[in-house]
C-alpha cells in the first residue's frame, strides 16, 4: 500500500467535503446511511476498533485498518483521528484501489 498516494486522496477527499471525521460525525455518517467506506486506524483503542467495526458491519460497509491516528489526522489537516468515513462514491474506487495493493 501506498501512504502517501492513501493520504493525498484523503486529502482531496476533506477538501471536496466528502470525509466525515471525530467520533460523532463518523457515527452520524454510519448511522445515516451516508458512509460508504470506514478507515480506522491502526492504533485506535481495541473497543473503539470493536465499536466502529460493529456499526459499519451491521449496514455492510467496507472497513479498513490502515495508517496511525497521527497520519489519519494529518491526512486531512485534523488532529488525531481514531476514524474517517469516505461519503462519496468518486472517491471509493481510487481509495479502495490504493489500500487493496
Amino acid at each position: 500500500m501506498n501512504q502517501q498516494k492513501l493520504m493525498s486522496l484523503l486529502g482531496l477527499a476533506q477538501k471536496a467535503g466528502k470525509i466525515a471525521s471525530g467520533d460523532f460525525a463518523v457515527q452520524g455518517a454510519i448511522k445515516s446511511g451516508k458512509a460508504k467506506l470506514l478507515i480506522i486506524a491502526t492504533d485506535a483503542s481495541e473497543s473503539t476498533k470493536k465499536e466502529y467495526q460493529y456499526q459499519a458491519s451491521s449496514r455492510n460497509i467496507t472497513i479498513y485498518c490502515v495508517l496511525s491516528k497521527e497520519q489519519l489526522g494529518g491526512a486531512i489537516g485534523k488532529a488525531l483521528r481514531a476514524a474517517v468515513v469516505i461519503t462519496d462514491e468518486g472517491f471509493i474506487k481510487p481509495i479502495t484501489l490504493i489500500l487493496q495493493e
